[in-house]
């Protein structure tokens, strides 16, 4: 059976992820949170080949020494685990960019070249879960963003480094997905409107209403999330994969859309999506 380390399998995309691939005949080594995660996910795979590892993807510790819990041969490595820290960048920390680049990106590469000989020793593949928001950048989710464009820069760089051995480095590219994220959006929302300053609450008043009125139409258009999981199956599976696997046929067209369209045009058909004030009141 081939074998599959899949990161940020406790919820959401990685979950589904892991438990078609297990169900498919891989045997997943899937990293969760806590120990608890890890239970509940093989007690729902039940008799398929998973194995819960516990991680925390921007420990140097704790990713040296998943070395030695991983099988001598891995044919894939799923880069999913990822966090969302959105808001005005004007009110974001260097504390709060670096957890964003830390677990989206730093976490993914570091893994990724710590099972790099098994994988160069196998021919196999590198899966990065991105987005399009790795394609298309918006207001109020521009550290987001930023480690999603990274993600895609790495995995292009990686692509042809990687290429004498026969390593594929894919991505896959979905949108609005049904998880936790979008179900929780208002709350999030909410909560880092809080923690702003009054001074930055009061700056970004008609931005922070504009994602209130944006947010639930968001969630509307939020796909399953096994359609994301059968994307990266498809991704480990073909005889020829892409390079990137878009996941929707909005998503196709949006990334070709933004290639072709003027800068200006697309700031004014952004701002009038998220609500975004072309000119501040008052």
């Amino acid at each position: 059976m081939p074998a599959v380390l899949l990161t940020g399998a406790s919820r959401g995309i990685g979950r589904a992820t892991t438990l078609r691939l297990a169900r498919a005949g891989w045997t997943v080594w899937a990293t969760v949170r806590s120990a608890a995660d890890g239970q509940e996910l093989a007690a729902e795979a039940g008799g398929a080949a998973v194995h819960p590892l516990q991680l925390e993807v921007t420990s140097d510790e704790q990713i040296a020494a998943l070395d030695a819990a991983l099988p001598e041969r891995l044919d894939a490595i799923v880069n999913n685990a990822g966090i969302v820290v959105s808001g005005p960048l004007e009110t974001l920390s260097a504390t709060d960019l670096r957890e964003q680049f830390d677990v989206n990106v730093v976490g993914a590469v570091a893994l990724t070249n710590l099972v790099l000989p098994r994988l160069r020793a196998s021919r196999g593949r590198i899966v990065f879960v991105s987005s399009l928001s790795g394609v298309i950048s918006t207001p109020m989710t521009g550290a987001y963003n930023a480690s999603k464009f990274a993600l895609e820069a790495i995995a292009d760089a990686w692509r042809l480094e990687l290429r004498p051995w026969g390593i594929k480095v894919i991505l896959v590219e979905p949108a609005m997905t049904d998880t936790d994220l979008w179900r929780k959006a208002p709350e999030t929302l909410e909560a880092e409107a809080a923690e702003m300053s009054a001074e930055h609450r009061e700056l970004y008043a008609e931005h922070l209403d504009g994602m209130r009125k944006t947010v639930p139409r968001m969630q509307k258009m939020a796909k399953p999330v096994d359609t994301v999981a059968a994307a990266i199956e498809k991704a480990l599976t073909a005889a020829r994969p892409r390079a990137r696997y878009p996941v929707g046929t909005d998503v196709r067209v949006q990334a070709a859309l933004s290639g072709v369209t003027p800068d200006r045009v697309k700031d004014a058909a952004f701002a009038r999506l998220t609500g975004t004030p072309a000119r501040k009141r008052g």
